[in-house]
């Protein structure tokens, strides 16, 4: 956390505009439009918050200059507001400071290799063959199994499971309960029974990647699952075996992308949506919440599937029609046939 922030510093420091108020305005943190108090930064991303402009006590709003003209109290005018935000909430983040060395709880295995400054909390376990870092945090109950690899300044919150195999580059951020280089789902039917196929490749994760709390990334069957930088997963993710997802992209909560799909860079996918197997997404390609992708996607673009919430009623009916479409497209296919002879 900064201490000692005015509109002025802020200005300076982000290039905004400043339009109004003192410059030396003390700022002490930062909120939303509606519960900002007069030492506080408020913001305007979504139009749909404009209403609130007349009444936010704020101490400044960062807004688009569109926007400034509507707005009674003092501004910082940013291209593209959320991004200045995000910057700005960043000063005022609370994060205790981690003291390098080894908690005397932790357990580590003597041919584990770790770097005099990271940090290793409580009850951790490090197994023998991983390495940890210079200036890597592991929070209390990580488990690092045999040939992780944690990058310097990486931060593993809390409880968070690298089963074996795991590369993780440099500055990433995991958060509680993630688990990285667990078998993935391959199975072989024999017969009457299932045969478990050996899943033998790694988990390999970029510079500046971050992954949600609860999220699940498989180690690859033959070579590896890959993240590239700078990749986000939010939480209660599922990521198969061999999957690749490019630099940039970001997936929300609850997606799920089965085996050896490729995801390009600059992607988003939405909330809950599905990915099938071996399937491939091209760069910049966005993925609506809820759908399910069934073929590869060669086009940039915005993709979605399913159907809109209904009334149960109408939702009934319509179901019960669904599996007669084929009929009727077929029936009018003839129908308009008949009608030019």
């Amino acid at each position: 956390m900064t201490a000692g922030l005015s509109l002025a510093d802020l200005a300076a420091r982000f290039e905004l505009q400043l339009r109004g108020g003192r410059a030396d305005q003390a700022v002490t943190g930062v909120a939303t439009l509606a519960d900002a108090s007069a030492n506080q930064v408020g913001f305007l991303a979504n139009p749909r918050y404009r209403a609130q402009l007349a009444t936010t006590q704020a101490a400044a709003v960062i807004l688009r200059a569109a926007d400034a003209e509507v707005c009674p109290r003092p501004c910082l005018i940013a291209a593209d507001p959320y991004v200045a935000f995000a910057k700005v909430a960043a000063l005022f983040e609370r994060r205790p400071a981690a003291q390098p060395g080894i908690h005397p709880s932790a357990i580590v295995a003597a041919e584990a290799r770790i770097d005099a400054g990271a940090s290793i909390g409580p009850l951790c376990v490090i197994e023998a063959g991983a390495v940890v870092e210079a200036g890597a945090v592991l929070g209390p109950h990580c488990s690092i199994g045999p040939r992780c690899v944690v990058g310097a300044h990486a931060r593993l919150v809390a409880r968070v499971t690298l089963v074996q195999d795991v590369r993780l580059g440099r500055r990433v951020l995991i958060h509680p309960g993630a688990v990285l280089g667990a078998d993935g789902f391959g199975l072989a039917f024999e017969r009457d029974h299932w045969l478990k196929v050996p899943q033998l490749g790694g988990v390999v994760v970029g510079d500046d990647c971050e992954i949600g709390a609860n999220t699940t990334i498989d180690r690859g069957a033959l070579g590896d699952t890959v993240l590239e930088a700078d990749v986000r997963l939010d939480n209660q993710i599922q990521i198969a075996h061999n999957v690749r997802i490019g630099a940039h992209s970001a997936l929300a909560g609850c997606a799920a992308v089965a085996g050896s799909a490729s995801i390009g860079r600059h992607c988003l996918i939405g909330g809950g949506a599905g990915i099938l197997g071996h399937l491939s997404i091209a760069d910049r390609v966005t993925v609506t919440a809820m759908s399910l992708v069934t073929h590869s996607i060669r086009e940039p673009g915005e993709y979605s599937s399913g159907t809109p919430i209904q009334p149960n009623r109408q939702w009934r009916r319509n179901a019960a029609r669904f599996k007669h479409l084929d009929e009727i497209a077929r029936r009018l296919g003839a129908g308009a046939k008949d009608s030019t002879e």
